[in-house]
């Protein structure tokens, strides 16, 4: 391909690519991610002396070799990354509209087929960078809790067949929703969401039967838990197999993986996968907008594109329904004032979640009391969609300025996005947590720990990343993940899963204290 193209187009890609990864390496959110990524492997990589490992094999621990740390992190690598990197590589093509630069390039004789060609390129150098970083933590770790010498090609090549295909497949719907204005929005945010559970899966299903090789689905791995289940069972056959954390019997022996767990056939099947990731980016080259102004309006306009803006136009009259708590916050003075004009405005741009608020309240009201965690989810779901955009909207429709000419300045601005953000869930939740404050107090103690937490992450990343899709994209994974761990007391933040501990609520409250005071810090350095 690189033979086949001129030095001005050659040129052209060197450019694009180097000015995408210079440009995402320097956001905020790269930081955020990166810190995240760190701990995450931190996280994933238990102590054998508290009985935790990252393979376990019929309660036996499968030895810290470089084979089992490098097929186990770059499996759970594939279950938040694909998400993850979405949502940190998408929205350029928004910020280029919002700026004006989008109309300059559309000017150019820029071919789009190149243009596109080199922003995929780009996705992909950002994405391997942040693989980069994980693995150089890896390494780090192993040194420290690994058994046997760091075997740098075995991690290599791992990460190459598992992650490969799923950073193509990333990068392509990236530029897929970017190139198509019914997807630019947060309508196409959401819908990710579920092509990535669709996506994770596909890899679920080709596991459940390990007789056999099945082409069609491994094909459509893009995560590669397949891949990895599959290799691992063809030299560790196992009735119970888990990979991602477990505990172990201390008196069985630990089991040692090969250093190299890879067949020719596994192999030519992650390639294969890794050209069939391209499809979205083919499909994105019809679909290009070119920043047409008749295909793609700045904010308002494109907005009336994705389902949820659908939606909320069908129910444009619910939006009534906010003007009595505008005249409520006019009346009330400091942060409370303000705080309700920010609820009062979420709930006028949304008439969708107006419409949800009294389905929540009456389902809270007479639903059985087993089935109150459900309720919670589906409240705490919609909750975290509306909230991610209250700590950014300012700085969209770039009246920030005025918070700092108004009474109390951004600091009250800060504490009125929280308190919104806290009074929108108790809304959704306000029968859920009194029922449970009589027969569950720590499932409600759960609720309010959470609450309080989750709005303090939404207001502080969103503040740092300058954008809603750093905290949309950790909450709906953290939602996920906690939809399938549901033992795991740590991960029931809200309470829904009846897992909550007194040490998981005392965890929450102290996350809130202390994401309320790093956002402050923020705010004092930003302004």
């Amino acid at each position: 391909m690189t033979a086949a193209l001129t030095p001005s187009a050659g040129d052209a890609l060197k450019t694009l690519l180097l000015t995408e990864l210079r440009l995402r390496m320097r956001r905020t959110g790269t930081l955020v991610a990166v810190l995240a990524l760190i701990v995450l492997t931190w996280l994933m990589v238990g102590d054998p002396a508290q009985h935790q490992a990252m393979v376990v094999s019929d309660d036996a621990r499968v030895a810290y070799t470089s084979s089992c740390l490098a097929i186990g992190s770059a499996a759970l690598t594939g279950l938040f990354f694909g998400l993850a990197g979405f949502y940190l590589a998408r929205g350029r093509m928004g910020e280029d509209v919002r700026s004006g630069i989008g109309a300059v390039m559309a000017a150019t004789p820029l071919a789009s087929g190149l243009f596109l060609v080199g922003r995929w390129l780009g996705n992909v150098a950002y994405l391997c960078g942040l693989l980069l970083i994980f693995l150089v933590t890896m390494l780090v770790l192993h040194l420290l809790r690994g058994e046997g010498p760091v075997q740098l090609l075995i991690y290599l090549q791992t990460y190459a067949l598992v992650l490969l295909p799923l950073v193509f497949f990333t990068a392509s719907m990236v530029l897929l929703f970017d190139a198509w204005p019914p997807l630019m929005g947060k309508g196409g945010d959401v819908l990710f969401f579920f092509v990535w559970a669709a996506q994770l899966s596909v890899g679920a299903v080709a596991t459940i039967d390990h007789t056999g090789w099945h082409p069609l689905l491994l094909l459509l791995d893009f995560s590669g838990i397949g891949a990895i289940i599959g290799a691992v069972q063809q030299v560790l056959p196992s009735t119970g197999l888990t990979i991602g954390g477990g505990t172990f019997d201390p008196a069985l022996a630990a089991v040692t993986l090969p250093d190299y767990l890879w067949s020719a056939q596994a192999g030519w099947t992650r390639a294969a996968c890794a050209l069939l990731a391209w499809l979205p980016l083919l499909t994105a080259l019809a679909l290009f907008h070119r920043f047409s102004p008749d295909r793609v309006k700045a904010r308002a306009g494109r907005r009336n594109w994705s389902p949820l803006a659908l939606l909320n136009g069908w129910l444009q009259p619910l939006a009534r329904a906010a003007r009595p708590v505008f005249g409520l916050a006019a009346r009330l003075p400091g942060v409370a004032g303000h705080a309700l004009a920010v609820l009062a405005l979420v709930l006028a741009a949304n008439p969708a979640a107006v419409a949800a608020v009294p389905v929540l309240l009456v389902s809270g009201c007479v639903i059985g009391s087993a089935k109150l965690g459900a309720v919670v989810a589906a409240a705490i779901a919609i909750w975290g969609i509306l909230v991610s955009e209250i700590s950014v909207r300012d700085t969209q429709y770039d009246v920030a300025a005025l918070n700092a000419a108004a009474p109390g300045g951004p600091a009250r601005a800060y504490a009125a996005q929280w308190l919104a953000a806290v009074l929108l869930a108790l809304l959704f939740t306000a029968p859920v947590l009194i029922r449970w404050l009589a027969i569950a107090p720590l499932r409600a103690a759960a609720l309010l720990s959470g609450v309080l937490a989750l709005s303090a992450a939404a207001v502080v990343f969103g503040g740092l990343s300058r954008t809603a899709r750093v905290f949309l994209g950790l909450f709906l994974f953290g939602m996920y993940v906690a939809t399938q761990a549901k033992t795991v007391p740590a991960l029931d933040s809200v309470g829904f899963n009846g897992a909550a501990t007194a040490q998981s609520v005392l965890g929450y409250l102290v996350a809130a204290a202390l994401l309320l005071c790093a956002g402050r810090l923020v705010e004092l350095r930003q302004n």
